[in-house]
């Protein structure tokens, strides 16, 4: 059967194509809207629609239909397929001469060292969503977990109502501030062991690879902070969103750290961010 590899790549070599495709790589498992992709890319519908066909007929990228609208993700069985023939072809059958990286991932490396793992939820105002996940991982989490949170464009302020949340439920909120994403880069950062966006928009951005390789997942919801109405209204946005992310939360401490590899603890969080983001588990 002759390759689909060339093609593929040949797809690929468009700058655009590529930088859609990252996108959508970014955002698997989820099912993101044209639109979406078209204001995150800053595209025409029209070319996004051209770009989105030659994915698919590359055979990169599958369509759904939800309702009216149409819906992206990327077919992942045909990009491993893709990378391993790359890895095969390339290693010729010897993994010494793969490179470390690409051969961990390969085996499903190693479980999760013994220390306090690591964590970054990013958010882009970093008001409230990435807020209250820090301030969940540290309290439900123990000393098992390093929790953080920054933003891609943060606010100056946390949002009060996301204050009065925290506040009320017992956590600590004097040690909380916006970040921005830049004071966990470059040579004196902690490296990361997982990594979340929480929100799409934070998703959608192309950020720098972290050093180390963190896990990564995708755990987004509603954005509290665009809530209108009246304060009783608004309130109920951010208990939504707190009893979400605490769902979710609970749902990742729990996980078996010390048996679980690279791969299996992949899957994990992903399963985890397609929970519903909906009622609040009773703290």
């Amino acid at each position: 059967m002759e390759s689909l590899t060339p093609s593929r790549l040949a797809t690929l070599g468009h700058p655009q194509r590529l930088a859609l495709f990252r996108l959508l790589m970014r955002r698997y498992p989820d099912r993101v809207a044209a639109g979406e992709l078209a204001q995150a890319l800053d595209l025409k519908p029209s070319t996004l629609s051209a770009y989105l066909a030659a994915l698919m007929q590359a055979g990169l990228v599958s369509q759904t239909r939800a309702g009216t609208s149409l819906r992206y993700t990327v077919a992942i069985e045909a990009v491993r397929a893709m990378f391993d023939e790359l890895l095969l072809d390339c290693c010729r059958g010897r993994p010494d001469v793969c490179s470390p990286v690409s051969l961990s991932l390969a085996q499903g490396g190693s479980p999760m060292p013994a220390r306090p793992l690591s964590v970054l939820f990013i958010c882009t105002g970093n008001s409230a969503r990435s807020i209250f996940a820090e301030a969940l991982l540290r309290d439900l989490g123990g000393d098992r977990f390093t929790a953080h949170s920054a933003g891609t464009r943060p606010y100056s302020e946390l949002n009060p109502f996301a204050l009065k949340v925290l506040a009320d439920k017992g956590h600590d909120v004097s040690v909380l501030r916006a970040k921005n994403v830049s004071e966990f880069q470059g040579a004196d950062a902690p490296v990361f062991d997982f990594v979340f966006t929480v929100c799409d928009q934070a998703a959608n951005e192309d950020c720098p690879a972290w050093e180390g390789q963190p896990v990564s997942a995708h755990w987004g919801m509603p954005d509290p902070v665009k809530a209108t109405g009246t304060d009783a209204e608004q309130s109920l946005a951010f208990q939504q969103a707190y009893g979400a992310l605490r769902n979710r939360i609970l749902a990742f401490t729990a996980l078996p750290f010390d048996s679980l590899d690279r791969l299996s603890l992949q899957r994990a969080v992903d399963d985890i961010g397609r929970t519903p983001a909906g009622t609040e588990t009773p703290a």
